[in-house]
C-alpha cells in the first residue's frame, strides 16, 4: 500500500505532501487542475511513467511476497526520484534503475487507463483461471504444479537434445580426428625414457670406428701383464691390486667389444627413423610422458563421444514418452479451465448487464506445448474479439473480470490506479462502476481520478486537486469539503441547493 507522497516543483505544483489511507482514494477537481499530472508523478517513481517533478518521494508498505536478491528491502520502502540533468531513482537510498523499479513493483502496482488495452492476453486470462482453480481445488493446484515442474524438465531435456543434434556433424569430425590422433600415438608406441636411450645409441654409433681402433691398441697392455706380475713377485711386493685392476679392465674391454658388436649388427636407418618419430611426438606434445597422457585422455573422450550417441537415443525415447504424458495432463488442465471459464462467464453477466455490456464467452484454442499447457484463451463479446472494443468498454470489461476473479481467489492484493474509468458514461453506468470499484477496494488500495459524483461518494479518502492564482494544490477533504466538491461535480462551480442536497444524500 502507498502510504505517503511528497513532491516538489511539479509543473504548476510548488509542493505536495499527502498521506493515503487504504481502500478507495478518489482524486477530483476542475479540469486542468493537475489530477493526472499528480498521479503520473506518483507512477513515475514506481517506474511506470516519466518523471516531471524535481523531487518525488513515495513511501510504501513492503508487500508480503516482495523479495529481491539485489536490493535490501525493509518493511517500509521509500522510493525517491530526483530530476536534474537526468532522473535518478533510489530505493531506501540504494541506486536503482527505472526498469528495475518497474519490474520490482509491477506485480503489486497496477495502472489501468483508457489507453491501456492490456489484461486480455491469453497468458493473463489463463493465469486468472488458474488463480481461481488453485484457490478452490487443491488437486488442481497439485496437478498444475506437477505439470509445470515436468514441463520445465522436459524443456531442459529438449534443449539438450537440440544441442546434441546441432553438434552431430561437428561430433563426427571430432571423433574422426580424435581416433586419428590416438592411432598415431599408439602406432609409434613410445616408452618413457626411450628418447634418452636412442640419443645415447646414436652418439655411440657415431664413434664406433674410433672405439674399435682405440680398443685394438689398448689390448696390447695385456701383453705386458705377465712381466709386471713377475716384478711384484721378485721384489716380494703385493701385486693383488694390479691383478684386480687388470681383471676389471679385461671385463670392461669385453663389455665394450660386445657393445660394438651389437652396434655393428644394428639397423642404423631404423634407429634414425625411430628417433625421428619420437622427436615428432616431443615437438607436438612436449615430451613422451605428455604424449602418453594425451593418448589416454583422448581415449576417455572417445568413450564419452560414444556415450553421447547413447544419450541422444535415450533422450529421444524419454522425450517421446514424456510428451505423450504431458499431453494427457494438459487435457485434464484444459477441461478444468473450461469449466472455470463457464463459471466466470455466468458470474460476469450481472456486472456486464449493469455496465451496459453484452455477455462474453471464453474461447479456447489448442497451441504448442508450453509452460501454460496447450491453451490459447481469448474473450469474445457478440462473436467479436476484445481487440475491437473501445477504450471505455475495455476498461469496464476488465473491471468485471477483476470482480469475478476477486470472488474466486484470495490472492488479489496491491494497489490499482484508475485513470478516469468513469469518464463519459451515463448515470446508471456511473453508479455501477462506483459500486464495483468500491467492492474491489475491500481487497485493493485504489486510486481513481473521477469526474462522477457516485465514485467520489464511495471514497474512503477524497482528495481535491484545484488551482489558486495559477498554482495547483492538493488537499484531503473532510465531510463538509466532500459535500461541496461532490455538489460542484453535479452542478458546476456554483452548485444549486438541489446539488448540495443530493451530495449530502450520496454521502449518507
Amino acid at each position: 500500500m502507498i502510504q505517503r507522497v511528497y513532491l516538489k516543483s511539479l509543473l504548476s505544483f510548488e509542493s505536495v505532501a499527502l498521506e493515503f489511507g487504504s481502500g478507495l482514494v478518489v482524486l477530483s477537481g476542475p479540469s486542468g487542475a493537475g489530477k493526472s499530472v499528480l498521479m503520473n508523478s506518483i507512477l513515475s517513481s514506481l517506474g511506470i511513467m516519466s518523471a516531471e517533478a524535481k523531487l518525488c518521494e513515495i513511501t510504501l508498505n513492503k508487500p508480503t511476497t516482495l523479495s529481491s536478491d539485489v536490493y535490501e528491502l525493509e518493511e517500509e520502502l521509500v522510493v525517491r526520484s530526483i530530476k536534474k540533468d537526468r532522473t535518478r531513482h533510489y530505493l531506501n537510498d540504494q541506486n536503482i534503475s527505472k526498469k528495475a523499479l518497474r519490474q520490482l513493483f509491477s506485480p503489486f502496482i497496477h495502472y489501468l487507463s483508457v489507453r491501456d488495452i492490456s489484461g486480455f492476453e491469453s497468458e493473463a486470462l489463463v493465469n486468472m483461471l488458474d488463480g481461481a482453480l488453485n484457490s478452490a481445488d487443491k488437486n488442481y493446484k497439485k496437478m498444475l504444479k506437477e505439470y509445470k515442474k515436468r514441463y520445465s524438465s522436459y524443456k531442459n531435456k529438449l534443449n539438450e537434445l537440440e544441442i546434441i543434434r546441432e553438434n552431430e556433424t561437428k561430433l563426427s569430425e571430432l571423433i574422426e580426428f580424435t581416433s586419428f590422433e590416438i592411432n598415431k600415438i599408439k602406432a609409434i608406441d613410445p616408452k618413457t625414457g626411450e628418447d634418452t636411450e636412442l640419443l645415447v645409441l646414436k652418439k655411440q654409433l657415431s664413434k664406433i670406428d674410433k672405439i674399435n681402433d682405440a680398443l685394438q691398441k689398448a689390448e696390447e697392455i695385456f701383453l705386458l701383464e705377465g712381466s709386471i706380475s713377475d716384478i711384484f713377485r721378485l721384489m716380494d711386493k703385493d701385486g693383488g691390486y694390479f691383478s684386480d685392476t687388470m681383471n676389471q679392465l679385461r671385463s670392461d674391454f669385453e663389455e665394450t667389444q660386445s657393445l660394438t658388436s651389437e652396434l655393428e649388427d644394428m639397423d642404423v636407418e631404423k634407429l634414425l627413423n625411430r628417433l625421428e618419430q619420437i622427436s615428432e611426438l616431443k615437438n607436438r606434445y612436449g615430451s613422451i610422458e605428455e604424449a602418453i597422457s594425451y593418448c589416454i585422455k583422448k581415449e576417455e573422450e572417445l568413450a564419452g563421444y560414444d556415450r553421447i550417441s547413447e544419450d541422444k537415443s535415450a533422450l529421444e525415447s524419454f522425450l517421446k514418452l514424456e510428451y505423450a504424458e504431458l499431453l494427457i495432463i494438459t487435457d485434464r488442465i484444459t477441461q478444468a479451465r473450461m469449466r472455470q471459464a463457464k463459471l466466470f462467464s455466468g458470474n460476469m453477466k450481472q456486472y456486464l448487464s449493469r455496465l451496459k455490456l453484452a455477455e462474453v464467452i471464453f474461447v479456447f484454442e489448442k497451441t504448442e506445448l508450453s509452460d501454460c499447457g496447450t491453451d490459447s484463451v481469448d474473450l469474445h463479446m457478440q462473436n467479436s474479439s476484445t481487440a475491437t472494443l473501445s477504450g471505455g468498454e475495455h476498461n469496464r470489461l476488465r473491471l468485471a473480470l477483476m470482480l469475478v476473479s476477486l470472488e474466486t481467489t484470495s490472492s488479489c492484493h496491491g494497489t490499482i490506479v484508475l485513470d478516469e474509468i468513469d469518464a463519459n458514461v451515463s448515470g446508471d453506468e456511473s453508479i455501477a462502476i462506483a459500486d464495483m470499484i468500491s467492492k474491489l477496494a475491500t481487497n485493493y488500495q485504489i486510486f481513481a481520478i473521477s469526474h462522477q459524483p457516485h465514485l467520489a461518494a464511495k471514497a474512503n479518502q477524497h482528495i481535491l486537486v484545484d488551482k489558486l492564482d495559477g498554482k495547483s494544490r492538493a488537499s484531503i477533504l473532510n465531510q463538509e469539503g466532500r459535500i461541496v466538491e461532490i455538489a460542484r461535480i453535479i452542478g458546476g462551480e456554483v452548485p444549486a441547493d438541489e446539488a448540495i442536497a443530493f451530495s449530502r444524500r450520496l454521502l449518507k
